[in-house]
C-alpha cells in the first residue's frame, strides 16, 4: 500500500533551461540516471501514480512509464506547469517537485501530508521553495481560474490565497541546479 493512497507526484520539467543553453534538466544525469527518473524512483513509491509536466518529447518519457502532460498556457513559468498536472491529475493531492531539485529529502511527503488539509509547501535553509508542495487538486484547480486570470503567475501567492501552510525542513537545503557551477557542485553530467 502506498504511504499516501490518493497521491500523484507530479514533477515540474517544462522550464527553458535558457542558463543552460537549453538543455533539458529532466534527462541530465547523476550517476548515470536522468534527473527526471532519480526524482521518481524516490518519490514514485509513497504516491499512485506520476505525472510529468514537459514540453519536449512525449515518447523519451513513455519509454520510462512516465505520464507527460504538456503547458496547456504557454509562457507562465511554473504556473503553467502546475495547470497542466491539475488537469491531468486523477488523485485528490497532488506532490510537486521541480526536476532541477539538487536534494529532496526523506519523509518530504508525511511532513507536507501532516501541515493538515490545506495542503502545505516547503522552506529550507535557503527559504521558500512554493514547486515543492502537496496541493489538494480541487482547490488548486479552483484558485488557478483566478489567479491566471490576475495576470499574478507567482506561485507563493496562490498559494497563499489557498491558505496553505509552511513547513520547515531545517538543515536541509532542496537547492536548484540553473547553472554550469551549479551542475557541477551537484555531480550532474553535462
Amino acid at each position: 500500500m502506498n504511504a499516501a493512497p490518493g497521491t500523484t507526484l507530479g514533477i515540474l520539467a517544462g522550464g527553458r533551461a535558457s542558463r543552460l543553453g537549453g538543455r533539458d534538466k529532466a534527462w541530465l544525469q547523476r550517476a548515470g540516471v536522468p534527473l527526471v527518473l532519480g526524482l521518481s524512483r524516490q518519490l514514485g513509491p509513497g504516491v499512485d501514480a506520476v505525472l510529468v509536466s514537459a514540453n519536449g518529447e512525449p515518447s523519451r518519457y513513455r519509454a520510462h512509464g512516465l505520464g507527460m502532460v504538456p503547458d496547456r498556457i504557454a509562457g507562465i513559468g511554473p504556473l503553467g506547469g502546475l495547470d497542466a498536472l491539475a488537469a491531468a491529475c486523477t488523485t485528490p493531492w497532488l506532490l510537486t517537485v521541480p526536476v532541477d531539485a539538487a536534494a529532496i529529502p526523506d519523509g518530504l511527503l508525511p511532513a507536507l501530508r501532516a501541515a493538515g488539509a490545506g495542503g502545505a509547501w516547503a522552506e529550507d535553509d535557503d527559504g521558500p521553495q512554493p514547486l515543492v508542495a502537496l496541493w489538494r487538486v480541487d482547490a488548486l484547480r479552483a484558485g488557478l481560474g483566478p489567479a491566471l486570470a490576475s495576470g499574478d503567475h507567482a506561485v507563493h501567492a496562490l498559494q497563499s490565497r489557498l491558505r496553505m501552510a509552511r513547513v520547515r525542513f531545517a538543515d536541509a537545503r532542496f537547492g536548484n541546479l540553473n547553472t554550469p557551477g551549479d551542475l557541477a557542485a551537484a555531480g550532474i553530467d553535462a
